[in-house]
């Protein structure tokens, strides 16, 4: 989501130039270590709880700054329902493996393929859409057919998940198709990530070099024009901060927005929130995830 301050081409530029090495910055706290940034790690520790009791929600949570090394983390190791998170790998992975003409050759598919939120392709089953096209409808509009017609091409649920292991995510895996795999249900480890892991991930696509220059620009910019994060990341972080991100949600209460945020100076936060609730039909609430962006962006800036 757009909120001005610093342009699209200056985040893409300095995203080409390489200027962040995803890891932890000179001078920044070990991995798996709290906030050495104004606040100690016991204020954060009673803020996230006191997030968890008033939406009733279990958090997960971790937020870096990648020019000064400043941590914010709540439960890092433990394993959510990733959803439609996925789909910025799915993207990323096509992106870095299929040559250009593939990213051009159009794809189709049935009604009978269709499933729920699929708003692009239920409007183009007719004529179908190009692979570059449809992974733009997966991150941008979160449409599930298109991701389930771009696994179908390219090697399934386990090739997205070989994908996260080909960039150094040994956490993070992919199990099912849409919609099954959002189903959320506690204790199944199907279809989960950990906060610490896929902010390491999405900084990994996103700041460093896993991906050549100009996919690397194309699925930025993707995530710059994601329309789903307005109630969620996009109410909590700055006006005059960009935002790169990726939601998702699922039964249990399970929403998650993970991503990465410019200040106006072009310092990146990289930012992943979980939540969930108990029960099966637990709604999902957006005021968690603002809280936790509003957090991080006070904390970290």
């Amino acid at each position: 989501m757009e909120r001005g301050g610093t342009s699209r081409r200056a985040v893409l530029a300095g995203a080409a130039a390489g200027a962040v090495t995803f890891g932890m910055p000179a001078g920044a706290a070990a991995e798996g270590r709290s906030p050495r940034h104004g606040s100690g790690e016991s204020t954060v520790d009673t803020e996230f709880r006191e997030l968890e009791r008033t939406h009733g929600r279990r958090l997960g949570v971790v937020a870096l700054n990648m020019r000064t090394g400043a941590t914010l983390e709540h439960r890092p190791d433990e394993r959510f329902p990733i959803c439609s998170v996925f789909k910025v790998l799915l993207a990323a992975w096509i992106l870095r493996d299929a040559p250009p003409p593939v990213l051009d050759r159009r794809l189709t598919w049935s009604t009978d393929d269709l499933v729920i939120n699929s708003p692009v392709t239920e409007a183009t089953v007719r004529n179908g859409l190009t692979v570059a096209q449809l992974a733009e409808a997966a991150v941008t509009v979160s449409d599930n057919t298109a991701t389930n017609v771009l696994m179908r091409e390219f090697g399934g649920p386990a090739g997205v998940t070989a994908f996260a292991r080909s960039v150094g995510d040994r956490v993070t895996r992919i199990d099912r198709w849409e919609p099954e795999m959002s189903t959320g249900t506690p204790g199944d480890d199907r279809d989960t990530t950990t906060p610490r892991a896929i902010a390491r991930t999405f900084g990994t696509l996103v700041l460093d070099r896993a991906l050549a220059t100009p996919d690397r620009e194309r699925l930025t910019t993707w995530m710059l024009a994601n329309r789903t994060a307005g109630p969620v990341f996009g109410s909590g972080v700055p006006a005059g901060w960009r935002l790169a991100d990726k939601t998702g949600s699922g039964w249990y209460g399970v929403r998650n927005d993970v991503g990465v945020t410019w200040t106006p100076d072009g310092a990146p936060l990289v930012v992943a929130a979980f939540t969930r609730g108990a029960r099966y039909g637990d709604e999902t609430l957006a005021e968690p995830l603002a809280d936790i962006a509003a957090s991080a962006c006070r904390r970290l800036r």
